[in-house]
């Protein structure tokens, strides 16, 4: 068994290589975003790694010609070319209507079952304390994750899951993305490519998010070298060459 508990106090960084890990992110990209460097890590070193996406993306384009339905078959698409470029095994969307995601119990019960099925060492995720948040959807997807986790643990949350043949099930930590107040680092040195070109998988959010990457060579250029800034300026916080940081809770 792992041991993933908390240092009493202090930054923390590389937890031990997980078995199984789980991302939930809200939206598709979210995950590659907040922790793409360390999905791709930890698939290189064996992880069984799963991305579990809430909602549809049928909201992320301003492109005015562009339909919900098409994009969310396009979302979808990019979404399972953006895990093959982590060495993600699986990614999985709950298909909520983007922009209106809300907490609730049914919300709760889902993202436990999924805890559950796959039994992940490690979750990531939004955080949901962070301060001026301003998307809704990031909000809710961390509550669930975090409350789904609790309810997870505990045998007495959704018995009826039990009944099914599933088993109660504790990961070892959360790791929120994004932050309010980080204090563990990933050394993604390496691995900082991987992330790139999951996020350039998905080619529908290039204006939106990415300042036009895929467009031209040189916009291409410009968003590998801006990644690649900020996991260099994350690291410098830790003392790594490069990194992704989180804020660490062992359940």
């Amino acid at each position: 068994m792992v041991d993933y508990r908390v240092p009493e106090q202090g930054m923390t960084s590389d937890l031990p290589v997980p078995r199984r890990a789980l991302a939930i992110g809200a939206h598709p990209d979210d995950a590659e975003f907040g922790a793409g460097g360390t999905l791709a890590k930890w698939t290189a070193a064996g992880t069984e790694a799963t991305i579990l996406v809430l909602t549809d993306g049928s909201k992320g384009s301003w492109d005015p010609s562009l339909s919900p339905s098409e994009l969310v078959g396009m979302r979808m698409n990019e979404q399972t070319r953006a895990a093959e470029a982590l060495g993600v095994e699986s990614a999985l969307n709950l298909s909520y209507v983007d922009g209106e995601l809300e907490y609730t119990m049914e919300l709760r019960a889902e993202v436990c079952l999924w805890i559950r099925r796959l039994r992940p060492d490690v979750v990531l995720a939004h955080d949901p304390w962070r301060r001026y948040m301003l998307h809704p959807d990031h909000r809710a997807t961390g509550w669930a994750a975090i409350d789904g986790v609790v309810a997870a643990r505990d045998h007495l949350f959704f018995p009826e899951q039990l009944a099914d043949g599933l088993t109660h099930h504790r990961p070892g930590a959360v790791l929120l993305w994004a932050a309010d107040e980080p204090d563990h680092y990933e050394d993604v040195t390496g691995f900082v490519e991987h992330k790139v070109a999951a996020l350039l998988s998905h080619s529908s959010q290039a204006t939106t998010t990415m300042d036009g990457a895929g467009d031209s060579a040189e916009a291409t250029e410009a968003f590998r070298l801006e990644i690649d800034d900020r996991a260099r300026m994350t690291g410098a916080e830790a003392g790594l060459p490069r990194a992704e940081a989180f804020k660490r809770i062992t359940p």
